[in-house]
């Protein structure tokens, strides 16, 4: 089967790197958090990934704005400055002499006095803890693309678990990717509420139908910042966008589809429920995937 688009080759470089636990590089064998941490405990956190390609970290801004604005709606005190949380993400890519790698910033609301969800247990600062790795995405993924499975899970409500957060508490997604992979496909296509096609387990969802580049409203998925990004790309480019309600029945028929994420950016989709959209990726998606790179390079450059 296919690669999906979180899969990458093993390094063995990542077998020694060093991990950044509170401000102190430890080995990876090494590195460990308390089993009272409430990310462990109760996925209480929030997260980024974050692309750096030749030496420097992509769209950090945005991934910056998004942790903070999470932290502050859950009323998590991240503890440090937006300033010293690059200075610990640097810190952290150099003492690993990396150029190009992936990485995921953690942080959780601390560690419990004992196992309780009330955060007035919570006897510690922030556990901040930022793992950077080796890793590219496959070139066949990013060539020939993926395949989805419509999921029975759904996107929720944001009365009862708004997908806006970007927070450890990603079981929904779990079993959303865990069904799709039982189907035999690599990601979760998952509905709506009221059915409308959403998102993925792990990526943002988007269909090309006659030029026009459609993606969900947005109501119920997370602010993805490379979603954002391949809007703004269609707008400045004059390629008809929009975030808008569409079935199940306009995915099957539409020319090309595609998903975005942080780590393979933009990534053409071959198959949904065993239905052929395209052999590989279309025209539109090679256009985009270039845009995208070419943003890369021009938000790298400074």
């Amino acid at each position: 089967m296919a690669k999906g688009t979180q899969d990458f080759t093993p390094d063995p470089r990542n077998e020694r790197i060093l991990i950044n636990v509170n401000g102190v590089l430890t080995l990876r064998a090494e590195a460990v958090v308390s089993v009272f941490d409430s990310g462990f405990m109760l996925g209480d956190g929030v997260w980024e990934g974050i692309r750096v390609y030749k030496g420097r970290m992509a769209f950090l801004k945005e991934h910056l704005d998004r942790l903070w604005e999470g932290a502050k709606a859950i009323a998590m005190d991240i503890g440090i400055s937006r300033d010293e949380m690059i200075q610990r993400l640097e810190a952290t890519v150099a003492a690993n002499a990396m150029d190009a790698c992936h990485i995921r910033l953690m942080v959780t609301r601390g560690v419990r006095s004992t196992p309780y969800q009330d955060p007035r247990v919570v006897v510690s600062p922030a556990t901040i803890v930022i793992i950077a790795e080796h890793k590219e995405p496959h070139a066949e993924v990013i060539e020939k693309g993926i395949s989805l499975f419509t999921v029975h899970v759904r996107r929720g409500d944001p009365a009862v678990q708004d997908p806006k957060l970007n927070s450890h508490s990603k079981l929904n997604c779990i079993t959303a990717c865990i069904q799709a992979t039982e189907a035999g496909a690599n990601e979760g296509l998952m509905l709506d509420p009221h059915g409308f096609v959403a998102t993925c387990n792990s990526t943002h969802f988007f269909i090309v139908r006659k030029g026009e580049v459609w993606t969900s409203t947005g109501d119920y998925c997370l602010g993805g910042i490379t979603r954002g990004n391949v809007i703004k790309i269609c707008r400045e480019q004059g390629i008809p966008v929009f975030e808008k309600n569409f079935s199940l029945t306009e995915v099957y028929s539409a020319e090309e589809a595609f998903v975005t994420g942080t780590f393979a950016g933009v990534c053409p989709v071959h198959t949904i429920d065993g239905r052929k959209i395209s052999e590989s990726r279309g025209p539109m998606v090679e256009r985009l995937q270039s845009l995208y790179k070419a943003l890369v390079e021009r938000d790298i450059a400074g």
